[in-house]
């Protein structure tokens, strides 16, 4: 679908696997959120190690009873969908880093879209 295609912009969100908002998994609240607000799509990945502003090192143990390890959550879709969603979920982000990069979209393939 040729909507999805040209420059877009991809929203990067980076929490850990163990954040929550309201006793809900805060990875799983977004990507609901994003579905919900309609954004063209929203990928999760989980990092077997990282470092942020804390300067503690996280990795997977696999003798380590509880986890918490680096998630990315990506979005893409228009710089106004990206910003009024961020704007919408902005509350519920407690420790995060987000930001935002130009990208272009240059193929999109999808059966339901006949293509």
């Amino acid at each position: 679908m040729r909507r999805y295609l040209g420059v877009k912009k991809k929203l990067k969100i980076y929490i850990d696997n163990d954040d929550r908002f309201e006793d809900k998994p805060l990875w799983q609240l977004l990507l609901q959120e994003a579905k919900e607000y309609g954004l063209a799509g929203a990928t999760v990945y989980k990092a077997v190690a990282g470092m942020g502003a804390h300067s503690e090192i996280r990795s997977f143990n696999v003798w380590s009873i509880s986890q918490k390890l680096p998630l990315v959550i990506e979005m893409i879709d228009s710089e106004s969908k990206i910003r009024g969603f961020l704007n919408q979920i902005d509350p519920k982000l407690q420790e995060a880093l987000v930001t935002l990069e130009d990208i272009e979209v240059l193929l999109y393939k999808h059966p339901k879209f006949g293509q």
